[in-house]
C-alpha cells in the first residue's frame, strides 16, 4: 500500500519485466526549468522499509540517445539489478548536452541536473544509501565522458566511476556531436575546451577518492583518446582498472562491457559494508 501510495504522488508509472521493476519517472529540473524522464530499475528485493539501504548505480547513455536506450538495448541490466541487489538508474542527458552546465546555452545544465537534482530526487524518495560509499556513475560514449566528468568534479558525491567507450578526450572532435553548441567554436574557445575534457582533468582527482574503470573496444574510433587517457592515469599513479578488446562503437560491445562494469561497481559497493 505505502509503495502504491507513492508511485501515485510521484505520478511513476510503473511495470515489470521478469523479477525487476522499472519507475518511469519524471523528475523537475529547477536549473532547466522543466521535466525530465528517467528509468529508475529496482530490484525485485526492493523494500523501502529495508534496514539496509540499496547501493545506486547511475548509467548514462550516449549522445543522441535518451534515457530508454539502456533498457531497450541492454535488458539483461534488469537482472543486474536483482542479482547484485543494487538500484539502477538510467537519467536522460538531452541529446548532445556531454552533461555539462554549458556556459553558453542556459537550457543545457545537465552536470547540475544528474550530480545535484536528480540524486536529491532519488535519495529522498527511495530507501538508498545517501553518500558516495553507496553511489557510482558510468555511461557509454557520451555517457562516458559525462560519467568521468562529474565524478571528477564531485567526489564527495560519487564513490566509483567507469566508462564504456567514452569521448574521454574532446579535442580531437571540435565540429562533432554539437560540442560547440555546448562549449563555442573551438577555435575561440580553446580554454574553454581544454578545461572541459577529461583527459586534462586529471589532477583534480583525488589520492583514493575514486575507484575507475576504463572501457573500450580497439576498433572504436574513441580508442586512441581512451589508450591516451590510461596511459596518463598510469604516468600520475592514478589506480584504475583498464579494459580493452577487439570492438567497435556499438551495442554489441557496450552490452557485454555492462557486465565487467557491474561487478566492478558490486565489488566497490562490497568494500563499503
Amino acid at each position: 500500500m505505502l509503495r502504491k501510495l507513492l508511485i501515485s504522488l510521484l505520478f511513476i508509472t510503473s511495470y515489470y519485466v521478469e523479477a525487476s521493476s522499472i519507475d518511469s519517472t519524471k523528475v523537475y529540473s529547477y536549473s532547466m526549468e522543466k521535466q525530465i524522464g528517467n528509468y529508475i530499475i529496482l530490484p525485485n528485493s526492493y523494500d523501502a522499509d529495508r534496514k539496509e539501504a540499496y547501493s545506486v548505480l547511475y548509467l548514462l547513455h550516449g549522445a543522441t540517445g535518451n534515457y530508454k536506450n539502456w533498457a531497450t538495448n541492454a535488458p539483461k541490466i534488469l537482472e543486474f539489478a536483482d542479482k547484485y541487489d543494487m538500484i539502477i538508474v538510467t537519467p536522460d542527458g538531452g541529446f548532445t548536452s556531454w552533461y555539462w552546465d554549458s556556459p553558453i546555452d542556459n537550457k543545457m545544465k545537465y552536470e547540475t541536473y544528474v550530480a545535484s537534482e536528480l540524486i536529491k530526487f532519488v535519495d529522498k524518495n527511495f530507501n538508498t544509501k545517501s553518500n558516495k560509499e553507496g553511489r557510482a556513475i558510468t555511461g557509454l560514449s557520451m555517457g562516458g565522458h559525462g560519467a568521468m566528468y562529474l565524478a571528477i568534479k564531485h567526489q564527495d558525491i560519487f564513490g566509483a566511476v567507469g566508462s564504456m567507450s567514452g569521448g574521454v578526450d574532446i579535442t580531437p572532435f571540435p565540429n562533432e556531436w554539437d560540442m560547440k553548441l555546448r562549449l563555442g567554436e573551438y577555435a575561440d574557445n580553446q580554454k574553454l575546451w581544454q578545461d572541459n575534457t577529461v583527459i586534462n582533468m586529471l589532477h583534480l582527482i583525488k589520492p583514493n577518492s575514486l575507484e575507475i574503470m576504463i572501457d573500450c573496444g580497439t576498433d572504436d574510433f574513441f580508442h586512441n583518446v581512451n589508450k591516451n587517457l590510461h596511459n596518463k592515469m598510469n604516468y600520475l599513479n592514478i589506480h584504475h582498472d583498464y579494459i580493452e578488446r577487439p570492438g567497435k562503437h556499438n551495442w554489441n560491445y557496450w552490452r557485454k562491457a555492462i557486465k565487467y562494469q557491474i561487478v566492478f561497481f558490486n565489488d566497490f559497493f562490497g568494500k563499503q559494508q
